[in-house]
């Protein structure tokens, strides 16, 4: 909604008697092929009305009297083609039960919590990574050990977006995001006409309604906060499985790289030059892991692009 339609909205909370004055201004500027003065609409609304039309800046000066700033958003307000004043909350159907993690998604998410302990407790690491080794052996057999990473990386990378494309539901995501943004909105909207009103030296009964509007908003935003955790569980859902499935992955090249022997322990990178794989290049972060992580989100990129996979909320 533009910011003309949402001033009018704003004067129209203000004072009820602003509709017909409106109404009152768009027949005479009808009649008069777009221009108005005061004297054409003296009867019909008052001088406080009128003056707070042009210090708004709805009626701004024309070729010889005064002219509505943007018909359109005029129309659009008193129509109510634009769907409602600017502080409403839409009404946005999400269903919550669709949201809810069926029984093999919690499955994996136990599964992934349990194979974290690999990277804590050497026995669980070095028995995962032997376990994946009779897999991905004959793969470490063939390449050296950084074409292993990329090779890795593509895997990951491509599981990993077909795992958000087919588990996440970005329109509903999406719908979330357009309550909470709706909500803020209409905080910011009672604020600045609490501001306004305040300015102007509002009486005390129109300050207090607008109080009560504002902790009304708050704790409508309260309520959707609670209830917006679905929109985490749907966000998170596809990375238990991307775990389940990568941390395996992680704790074999974990595991392969401390059995590298003479030359293979090292790589050549660029602007680091010659360092061991088990070496750190940003601070703790060792070699290979960089390479991993590196090779990983561009193959995921291009994976996106290549399948047309758009993982951005939307709104219907």
């Amino acid at each position: 909604m533009t910011r003309t339609a949402d001033k009018i909205n704003s004067l129209v909370r203000e004072d009820g008697s602003m509709t017909e004055a409106l109404e009152a201004i768009r027949e005479t500027a009808d009649r008069n092929g777009g221009e108005i003065e005061w004297s054409d609409v003296r009867d019909d609304l008052t001088s406080g009305q009128w003056g707070r039309l042009i210090e708004k800046g709805i009626l701004v000066d024309g070729d010889e009297g005064f002219e509505i700033a943007n018909r359109d958003a005029y129309d659009e307000a008193l129509d109510g083609d634009g769907g409602g004043s600017a502080t409403d909350v839409p009404d946005v159907d999400i269903d919550e039960d669709e949201a809810k993690w069926s029984q093999w998604d919690k499955m994996a998410g136990v599964g992934a919590i349990l194979l974290m302990f690999g990277y804590w407790l050497n026995s669980v690491g070095d028995t995962v990574g032997r376990t994946v080794d009779m897999v991905f052996g004959p793969l470490d057999a063939a390449l050296p050990f950084y074409a292993v990473i990329i090779a890795v990386s593509m895997l990951t990378g491509l599981y990993s977006t077909l795992l958000q494309a087919n588990l996440m539901n970005t329109e509903r995501i999406g719908k979330y995001q357009e309550r909470m943004n709706a909500m803020q909105e209409k905080q910011k909207d009672v604020r600045e006409r609490k501001k306004e009103a305040e300015e102007r030296g509002a009486s005390e009964a129109e300050l207090e309604a607008l109080e009560n509007e504002m902790q009304q908003a708050r704790e409508e935003q309260m309520e959707a906060m609670a209830d917006n955790l679905g929109m985490f569980k749907e966000q998170f859902r596809p990375m238990v499985w991307i775990m389940l499935f990568t941390i395996p992955l992680f704790l074999w090249m974990y595991w392969k790289v401390s059995t590298l022997q003479g030359a293979e322990r090292y790589v050549i990178m660029p602007l680091v030059g010659e360092i061991r794989w088990q070496q750190g290049v940003l601070g703790p972060v060792m070699a290979w892991i960089l390479w991993y992580f590196l090779c990983s989100m561009g193959f995921s990129q291009l994976l996106r692009k290549a399948l047309n996979i758009d993982m951005t909320p939307t709104n219907t």
